[in-house]
């Protein structure tokens, strides 16, 4: 099961500059990847999904309820994995800070503990649960910020720019993490090897709908456009 992700005529901007100019979409696929150019307005549609930005005019909602309202509902069903890892890192250690993103959830010590153990496991990180955490590399550090992510059991996963920093061994890594997700999936990147495998891909330029389609049409139609 996916969830209905809508935009309608989303509008907003910085200061003067208009970054979203009336984007209507209607998302339902499991992977799904957004491209686009520096400054052209991917990652500010991203962040209008689960909340972390209201769009000035326009609505998103998810599975109908809209997350510049009910923002606390909305993050319960989506999480958000950042470009830079170090801005979601907040506890010392690494099964510290994966048991910190469930602080709230009501459940037992031992439940906490068991899914803590899983995302360690899950992610080659076992080695490491008494580490300080913001010791670690590049790569594990996004794999953390991705286990803290889906310890809460979101239904959908937006991950910005999250291999941007890393190195080509690492953005491997965390890709075939991306791959492994059972969860709906909305990429936003340059690296257009992520896409492989997606079901549809949105380009943005300029605050607009550039294309829309499978990997196969929209890669060459951002490319046409960027050169």
């Amino acid at each position: 099961m996916v969830s209905e992700i809508v935009f309608d005529s989303v509008r907003h901007a910085f200061g003067e500059r208009e970054v979203l100019r009336g984007i209507s979409l209607r998302i339902t696929e499991r992977r799904v990847g957004i491209i686009g150019s520096n400054g052209s307005g991917k990652s500010t549609l991203a962040r209008t999904v689960n909340g972390l930005l209201a769009p000035d005019s326009g609505t998103v909602t998810v599975d109908g309820v809209d997350p510049a309202k009910k923002g606390a509902q909305v993050r319960k069903k989506v999480g958000f994995v950042f470009t830079d890892p170090d801005t979601q890192i907040v506890m010392p250690t690494v099964a510290e800070d994966l048991a910190f993103s469930l602080r709230r959830s009501g459940l037992s010590k031992v439940e906490i503990a068991d899914r803590v153990q899983e995302m360690l496991v899950r992610f080659q990180l076992a080695g490491h649960a008494e580490h300080p955490a913001h010791l670690l590399s590049g790569g594990q550090k996004q794999l953390l910020a991705i286990g803290a992510v889906l310890i809460r059991r979101p239904e959908v996963v937006i991950a910005d720019e999250p291999t941007t920093l890393l190195d080509l061994r690492n953005a491997r890594v965390v890709s075939q993490a991306l791959d492994s997700i059972d969860q709906q999936v909305i990429v936003v990147t340059h690296q257009l090897a992520l896409l492989e495998g997606f079901e549809r891909v949105v380009v943005i330029d300029d605050g607009l709908v550039a294309f829309d389609g499978t990997p196969s049409d929209a890669v060459p139609a951002y490319r046409e456009l960027v050169e």
